[in-house]
């Protein structure tokens, strides 16, 4: 069975055409076979974003693993701030491009990386629904693999189910980051850390 964070090209697409409300703001996406969340937003990139703090919506941002494009459209979209979205997924790469045309953003960079892979700057913002069943090897180099890629006051956001060892790796985080758990809502854990300041 073909997996999200891989490149099926014998996939059947069906593309689905989903309307969602977040934010106060009225969203669309397509969706499509073989792509995260293909029913539409799902609970925890809903409550990512919902708990995001302004404070720390800024630019660049860059979204990981960023399937059809939702965390960094709406956040686009809603607070004017412009940055990447990255995926290994090509299917999702061309959806989010098409989102991001449909939700008429501007100042978004959509192109494929492997994690940090094809990045070259640093950001103010780091978040990430990340690719749980792609194993935690992958998880790891996303969330542990930010530090190298934030900016000194810049935040990483990112959200994880309890059933999915939420408190190991969070427990894992805080030997990197100040971390601070933001909101815990059926069984999700929606987790901020920061780069540790250095005298």
């Amino acid at each position: 069975m073909s997996q999200y964070f891989e490149n099926d090209s014998k996939l059947k697409s069906k593309i689905k055409k989903t309307k969602t409300k977040v934010l106060n703001r009225e969203f669309t996406f397509y969706t499509d076979n073989g792509v995260f969340a293909k029913k539409g937003l799902d609970f925890g990139s809903r409550l990512l974003l919902e708990e995001v703090r302004e404070e720390d919506i800024k630019t660049p941002f860059l979204d990981v693993g960023c399937g059809v494009g939702v965390l960094g459209i709406i956040l686009n979209n809603v607070y004017g701030v412009s940055g990447d979205l990255v995926d290994v997924n090509h299917r999702a790469l061309h959806l989010a491009t098409r989102n991001s045309k449909e939700n008429e953003c501007v100042g978004l960079s959509i192109f494929e990386s492997n994690c940090y892979q094809n990045i070259k700057r640093k950001y103010n913002l780091i978040l990430t629904n990340p690719p749980i069943r792609a194993g935690k090897k992958v998880v790891y180099e996303i969330l542990e693999g930010a530090k190298d890629y934030l900016e000194q006051e810049g935040s990483l956001y990112f959200v994880v189910r309890k059933e999915q060892g939420a408190k190991t790796i969070i427990s894992d985080m805080e030997k990197r980051y100040d971390v601070t758990i933001l909101a815990r809502k059926k069984g999700f854990f929606i987790v901020k850390c920061k780069n540790r300041l250095t005298c």
